[in-house]
């Protein structure tokens, strides 16, 4: 297998960062830069991935939705792969372990307007494994397999490519994502993201991609490792695939997005811009806030909104006791004007 490895970073000069500002082809569709938000339950549903993809981010992939038609309606399924307004390439995820079910909820999705379908492998929550889903297919080669098939052969003639998110492995005496890459190329997958711990390791400890896959690992919202990995076509000498390092991975909070947006600047001119003022924080945060009642309804959105204020706001002066006033808060109206508030004190403060 031949590995192409690059180390391109945040610190590094302008020259070693071609990797990342080289468009990407995921099938059909060609990526304006290879920074990625990465999908997060409970966090990246739609008005967070327009706020990234605002903020410079190239591609935007779903939260995690079940494959069960029988889920497709509720509620929660029906929020995770709602793309109403959003910049192509829509890519939704889907999870589950029975080859039938998610190649219909591939087709079913892609029949929705989704443009890529990214199939979930790496997710190590016990109600996901415990349905031999997520992370626990890992231990199946051969099913696995069966998923990849299935999936990629329901989307024959719609020109929708599969990517596949895992771990290194199950476990650390299981760890297997190289050969799980090798069936995912040969299955017709265009591109695998890798976290760069095993379902044992859940989120602790240091990512260990390098030892384990041909490339290098970053971390996400804690320092969680990922990279993700082109799949190449083989040569008519039947070459293994030739992977090469292609992205960045922007999760976590808003704050962390805010913050990464640093990232898309530095990858077009090579230099770090400096932070962004509190008064470009106040923007984004309400015209986030805004998309966020619209799409949630106001009495759910004033409620699930409270984690994203406190993301953005965290490492302020006084914002441990602000919290209680934002809990408090019952209308969008009032959180506002709370928010409002707070940063006016602020803006006071650093005036001072």
């Amino acid at each position: 297998m031949t590995s192409v490895v690059h180390s391109a970073s945040m610190q590094a000069p302008a020259s070693g960062l071609p990797v990342f500002t080289k468009p990407l082809a995921i099938g059909r569709h060609l990526l304006a830069n290879r920074v990625f938000v990465a999908p997060m339950a409970g966090v990246t549903d739609r008005p967070y991935r327009q706020l990234c993809r605002s903020l410079g981010a190239g591609y935007a992939v779903s939260e995690m939705a079940a494959s069960n038609a029988l889920l497709w309606a509720t509620e929660k399924t029906s929020r995770r792969i709602n793309h109403e307004g959003e910049h192509a390439p829509k890519a939704v995820q889907i999870a589950g372990g029975d080859a039938a079910i998610l190649a219909e909820a591939a087709r079913f999705n892609a029949n929705r307007g989704a443009d890529i379908i990214d199939i979930n492998m790496g997710c190590p929550a016990k109600k996901v494994c415990n349905k031999a889903a997520g992370s626990a297919l890992m231990q199946d080669e051969k099913q696995v397999a069966d998923i990849l098939r299935a999936v990629v052969k329901s989307l024959q003639g719609m020109d929708v490519p599969v990517t596949l998110k895992m771990r290194t492995g199950y476990s650390r005496n299981q760890r297997n994502a190289v050969q799980l890459a090798r069936i995912a190329e040969a299955e017709g997958v265009a591109m695998v993201t890798v976290h760069g711990r095993t379902r044992e390791d859940q989120y602790r400890g240091p990512g260990r991609v390098r030892d384990h896959c041909p490339g290098k690992g970053r971390g996400s919202n804690s320092c969680c490792c990922q990279r993700r990995y082109r799949l190449g076509p083989k040569g008519t000498d039947g070459a293994e695939p030739d992977w090469r390092r292609c992205c960045h991975d922007w999760s976590g909070s808003p704050r962390q997005a805010l913050a990464r947006r640093t990232y898309c600047a530095f990858l077009a001119t090579g230099k770090t811009p400096p932070p962004p003022e509190l008064q470009d924080i106040s923007i984004w945060l309400r015209g986030h806030l805004l998309d966020h009642y619209a799409f949630y309804g106001e009495a759910k959105g004033v409620r699930s909104a409270r984690k994203h204020i406190s993301w953005y706001l965290q490492g302020l002066p006084g914002v441990r006791l602000f919290r209680e006033t934002i809990f408090t808060a019952e209308t969008a109206e009032d959180q506002l004007a709370a928010i409002d508030n707070f940063l006016l004190e602020q803006g006071l403060r650093c005036a001072a």
